[in-house]
C-alpha cells in the first residue's frame, strides 16, 4: 500500500510530539524515565527492525557522527552513555513544541522522502530551526518507519 502525504504529515507530528514527551519524561522522572520514553519512540518510529538507519543527528561529530544503531540513536536523544561521551541528550533539553514546514516530498510506493524545516521551542521560549530530511519505508505490517534521518543547523553565511 503506497505511502500518502497524510501519513508523512502524521509521522512528522508524531516525531515532534515524541521529542516533547522525552523532555517532559526527563523533567518528571529523570534519565530513566527519558530513556524509557525514547526507547519506545525509537521502536515505534524508526526502522532499526529493518536494518541500519541512516541517521545523522544535528549535534553529533567525530567518529560517532552517524547513528546506524538503536543504541547510538538512544544515546543521542538522552545522553548518559559512556560509549558516546559527547552526547548531551538532544531530547532532554526542555522541548515544548515542534512543528515542521515542508520544502518537498517524494513518494514511490512504500518508500517516501521528506525535506524541510523543523522548528522546536523549549520551555523558555527559545526557538531552534533545523534543516531536516527523513526517509521512510512501510514495514510488513504497514507501519511507516524512519530509515533515513538527516539533520543540520542552517548555514550561516
Amino acid at each position: 500500500m503506497p505511502i500518502t502525504e497524510t501519513e508523512l504529515a502524521e509521522a512528522r507530528k508524531a516525531w515532534g510530539d515524541a521529542l516533547v514527551a522525552i523532555s517532559k519524561a526527563y523533567e518528571a522522572d529523570g534519565i530513566d524515565g527519558a530513556r524509557a520514553v525514547a526507547g519506545s519512540v525509537l521502536d515505534a518510529a524508526y526502522g532499526y527492525n529493518l536494518g541500519p538507519v541512516l541517521f545523522k543527528p544535528t549535534l553529533a561529530s567525530g567518529e560517532k557522527t552517524f547513528r546506524p544503531t538503536r543504541k547510538g540513536a538512544l544515546s543521542y536523544f538522552v545522553g548518559h552513555d559512556p560509549d558516546y561521551p559527547l552526547d548531551a541528550g538532544f531530547g532532554i533539553k526542555g522541548w515544548r513544541e515542534c512543528v515542521s514546514e515542508t520544502s518537498a516530498s517524494f513518494i514511490e510506493g512504500d518508500v517516501a522522502m521528506w525535506m524541510g524545516w523543523v522548528i522546536i521551542t523549549d520551555k523558555d521560549g527559545q526557538v531552534t530551526k533545523v534543516d531536516k530530511s527523513w526517509g521512510y519505508k512501510k514495514d510488513a505490517e504497514g507501519t511507516l518507519r524512519i530509515v533515513l534521518h538527516h539533520s543540520s543547523l542552517p548555514y550561516q553565511p
